[in-house]
């Protein structure tokens, strides 16, 4: 994984999770998150419009941070990386898919919720991984405790993270940012309510800075 990704999470802290039906509303749509100061996006593969969205927001806003989530097959990560996504994430941890990743050399932050995932993830020299579902599967109860024994991963909690959970997250030692939905709902962006979008991320900066 890329030094120069992990700083861009890092520093932004949140990175917006969204599922977009029309690649049309791409350009608004990273109009808004850039100018409002949270040059990322997470697109995930629950819809169609993933792979022109990705290369849209590419081609117009190179600045972003842009991945493609939700990568669950071989097809997913090469139409990613094609329209120009920076890095993968996948919903689970499918080995196969994993060690194709790391043949193309393409960055991978694949998800796991247990220890076992953790382990099968340490044999191939990953240590970047995705909590998800976060608070389905315990939290950040379970996430203290997955942390214990496995001190040196670094964890991107996803699913159920909210404003008012988001805080507690990224106080967790080894928490690297945190993927949310609620900045970009769907209906939100088909709805073409950009300035909703940009009020979702003002509020979320201005949490971030209390």
């Amino acid at each position: 994984m890329k030094n120069s990704i992990i700083n861009k999470i890092e520093n932004l802290k949140v990175l917006p999770v969204i599922a977009i039906e029309n690649a049309s509303d791409a350009v608004n749509l990273g109009k808004t998150l850039v100018d409002n100061f949270l040059p990322a996006a997470e697109i995930t593969y629950r819809t169609c419009a993933a792979t022109k969205t990705i290369e849209s927001l590419k081609d117009n806003f190179p600045e972003m941070l842009v991945c493609a989530g939700t990568a669950i097959t071989k097809q997913n990560v090469l139409d990613a990386t094609q329209a120009g996504a920076d890095f993968v994430i996948t919903p689970g941890f499918n080995p196969k898919l994993v060690d194709f990743c790391l043949s193309q050399d393409i960055d991978i932050i694949p998800g796991i919720n247990n220890p076992s995932q953790i382990e099968i993830a340490l044999d191939f020299n990953l240590k970047y991984l995705k909590f998800f579902p976060a608070e389905a599967s315990g939290g950040i109860k379970m996430l203290n405790s997955l942390l214990g024994p496995y001190k040196d991963i670094k964890i991107m909690p996803t699913g159920g993270i909210t404003p008012s959970n988001l805080k507690d997250y990224l106080s967790i030692k080894g928490v690297i940012g945190c993927g949310g939905t609620w900045i970009a709902p769907s209906k939100t962006i088909s709805e073409n309510d950009w300035p909703t979008i940009a009020k979702n991320v003002k509020n979320l900066n201005d949490l971030l800075n209390k």
